[in-house]
């Protein structure tokens, strides 16, 4: 973690998971349980209220699912990070999630150590997705058809350098901040190499490259 107390909100509508991972997170240090949800609808307040730094949010409740609760935060002006915290292992879940604007999607039968892991991550800025699920994702994007290479995709030198940063799952900050430039121009370069792949993900994005990287270069060479 950078080293600064992370604010958390849990959102889930079973009692007993969520007071488990209350209780998880108040046994690492760095993070700050400020305030928990049983239903989407007053998770939104919650979160809207205690502005906290990270939100980890149930995808299936009874009341608002979490995709849309998910869609609302994402709609405000709020920087929270939004770490998705499921029983789903489905392929178009966790691709609605991500595709949401999720800045993870991690399975609830983590071992413990895992998971904190993983949440030390996503509060440094990082996109956290159980190990488990990765393939999935590089499933659904052979479906459909997407250039097969850097240079095919036509990106440019700092796009590559963005590429290369996103599949290392940072955030836009700290992408920022290795380069040098804005975020705002941050934003701007993922928008041009989404839209070059493709892709409507910045996760999407980082599996993209990785499969590459994995079969060697990414520039398909």
């Amino acid at each position: 973690m950078n080293g600064a107390r992370q604010s958390v909100v849990v959102i889930d509508d079973h009692p007993l998971f969520r007071k488990g991972l209350a209780q998880l997170l108040r046994s690492v240090d760095g993070f700050d349980l400020v305030g928990e949800a049983a239903s989407g609808a007053e998770g939104v307040a919650c979160v809207l209220a205690r502005r906290p730094d990270l939100v980890l949010l149930d995808l299936n409740m009874k009341d608002m699912s979490g995709l849309e609760v998910l869609r609302r935060l994402k709609a405000t002006e709020l920087d929270a990070r939004v770490v998705m915290v499921t029983v789903s292992d489905a392929a178009d879940d966790l691709v609605a999630a991500l595709r949401a604007g999720a800045d993870g999607y991690l399975l609830k039968d983590m071992e413990p150590e895992e998971m904190v892991a993983a949440l030390q991550a996503a509060a440094a800025g990082r996109i956290v997705v159980s190990d488990a699920l990765t393939h999935l994702m590089a499933a659904a994007l052979r479906q459909d058809p997407r250039p097969e290479s850097v240079s095919a995709a036509g990106l440019t030198e700092q796009e590559q350098r963005i590429l290369e940063r996103l599949a290392e799952g940072l955030s836009n900050k700290m992408i920022a901040r290795e380069l040098d430039i804005a975020e705002g121009t941050v934003k701007v370069h993922v928008k041009h190499v989404l839209r070059k792949l493709n892709l409507r993900s910045r996760v999407e994005a980082a599996v993209w490259a990785v499969e590459r990287l994995r079969n060697g270069r990414p520039d398909g060479r």
